[in-house]
């Protein structure tokens, strides 16, 4: 017999169309009663009616449970292996990359990823696509209006090259923006494209439970070309790696077999 929480993310998922299923309980239940709390709500169906009603207190629901926490050159160590070693590899092979940025939030992510191929790569060809659940943070994203914490680990150079300032804010070039496909996608349920060189989700999978990073790190290794690489977070270890069938190439970067 499922408890109240069970049935509240059954009824969710039926009315709505978001499936919590996969995400570890005790952090998707502390947000959850504490975004009922703030509305001093009790009871799991009369939220839910609220949230099939109000707009905005879906659209909170969806954003407090994502965690869009994102910044440009995140863990800038990670972003010089992946300039120095990894793309240049790639490109020795091929000339023509196909690149995806998996849980995007509202764009840092792949934005960096181009202003690296434009400006140390300019011969490179590339498709780029950038996918999350949350329609309200693609949406930012394909503003690209940023504030000073999203910009400060970025080298000063990129942001003088490819940014227009506004006030206390930074507008990213429209040569930038046009370089990135943004769709909706659900990481737990949709189905993946194939044959990527490089697909990256960092910092998106620690909420998941155990089994769904499993699944999901199975299905990125499908989703790659032979030889393909995936660049993950930097609490993200892949603990089953060679039993998937990756090799780790430096820290945080799993290659499929060639």
């Amino acid at each position: 017999m499922p408890d109240a929480y069970e049935t509240f993310l059954q009824d969710l998922r039926r009315k709505k169309g978001l499936d919590l299923s996969g995400y570890k309980r005790p952090q998707m239940e502390r947000r959850i009663n504490s975004l009922m709390r703030s509305l001093k709500i009790t009871d799991y169906s009369a939220y839910l009616d609220l949230l099939e009603r109000e707009i905005q207190h879906w659209r909170k629901f969806v954003d407090t449970l994502t965690i869009n926490v994102s910044e440009f050159y995140r863990n800038p160590a990670q972003w010089e292996v992946l300039e120095s070693k990894i793309l240049p590899e790639m490109l020795a092979k091929t000339n023509s990359l196909k690149l995806w940025s998996a849980g995007c939030s509202t764009g840092e992510e792949p934005y960096t990823l181009v202003m690296i191929l434009l400006n140390r790569f300019p011969n490179a060809s590339f498709s780029l696509l950038a996918t999350d659940v949350d329609d309200e943070v693609m949406t930012k994203a394909k503003t690209g209006l940023y504030n000073d914490k999203s910009v400060a680990n970025l080298p000063k150079f990129y942001l003088t090259r490819y940014f227009t300032k506004q006030d206390n804010t930074y507008l990213i070039a429209d040569d930038v923006k046009k370089r990135v496909k943004f769709m909706k996608h659900n990481l737990l349920t949709d189905v993946f494209d194939r044959n990527f060189d490089l697909i990256l989700c960092r910092n998106v999978v620690i909420y998941f439970t155990e089994e769904s990073k499993s699944e999901l790190y199975r299905k990125f290794y499908a989703a790659l070309k032979p030889g393909g690489i995936l660049f993950t977070g930097s609490t993200e270890q892949i603990f089953q790696a060679r039993e998937i069938g990756y090799t780790l190439v430096s820290s945080f970067f799993y290659k499929r077999a060639e």
